[in-house]
């Protein structure tokens, strides 16, 4: 039988707060953005007729999502933001990263890629997180690395 190699994607929204207190051009300032997130997973096409189901994707993203959605993210070494929020009651993502951009998908990346691992079928994760409808940064890994050798068209969950 021949192998269906397809990407899908699906698109995920949260709001949320940061600041980079080293830039000094704005973003030093509190302030945030409506981020957009596309989590794009390529694998064989199982005998489903999916990738992947798009419900089971949601499942596992929408916890970390809803984690930052309304929150500040803010960097550990950041010590004004860190001691305000540390007390302030507010719901706040502690990090050790400066929130750029490029750093929030990696985070995202290392976050996500692990909860892949029960579908053997899939190949490779991308996410492309959008700071503004303009900008945006990508990041891509594989998921076959530290799994076991299975059946690459099973249908099975583990």
């Amino acid at each position: 039988m021949q192998r269906k190699l397809t990407r899908v994607a699906q698109t995920f929204r949260w709001e949320m707060g940061h600041r980079i207190p080293y830039h000094r051009s704005g973003c030093q300032n509190f302030h945030g953005h409506s981020y957009r997130m596309i989590v794009e997973v390529e694998g064989e096409v199982r005998t489903t007729g999916m990738v992947i189901d798009f419900f089971d994707l949601r499942d596992l993203i929408h916890p970390i999502v809803a984690e930052l959605d309304h929150a500040f993210m803010c960097s550990n070494d950041d010590e004004l933001a860190r001691d305000f929020l540390q007390t302030s009651g507010l719901k706040v993502c502690f990090v050790d990263f400066h929130s750029t951009v490029e750093n929030i998908a990696h985070y995202l990346l290392q976050r996500i890629r692990p909860l892949l691992n029960p579908y053997p079928n899939l190949h490779r994760l991308r996410i492309r997180i959008y700071e503004t409808p303009e900008e945006f940064a990508e990041v891509v890994a594989p998921l076959t690395a530290n799994r076991p050798e299975s059946e690459p068209n099973s249908d099975k969950v583990h």
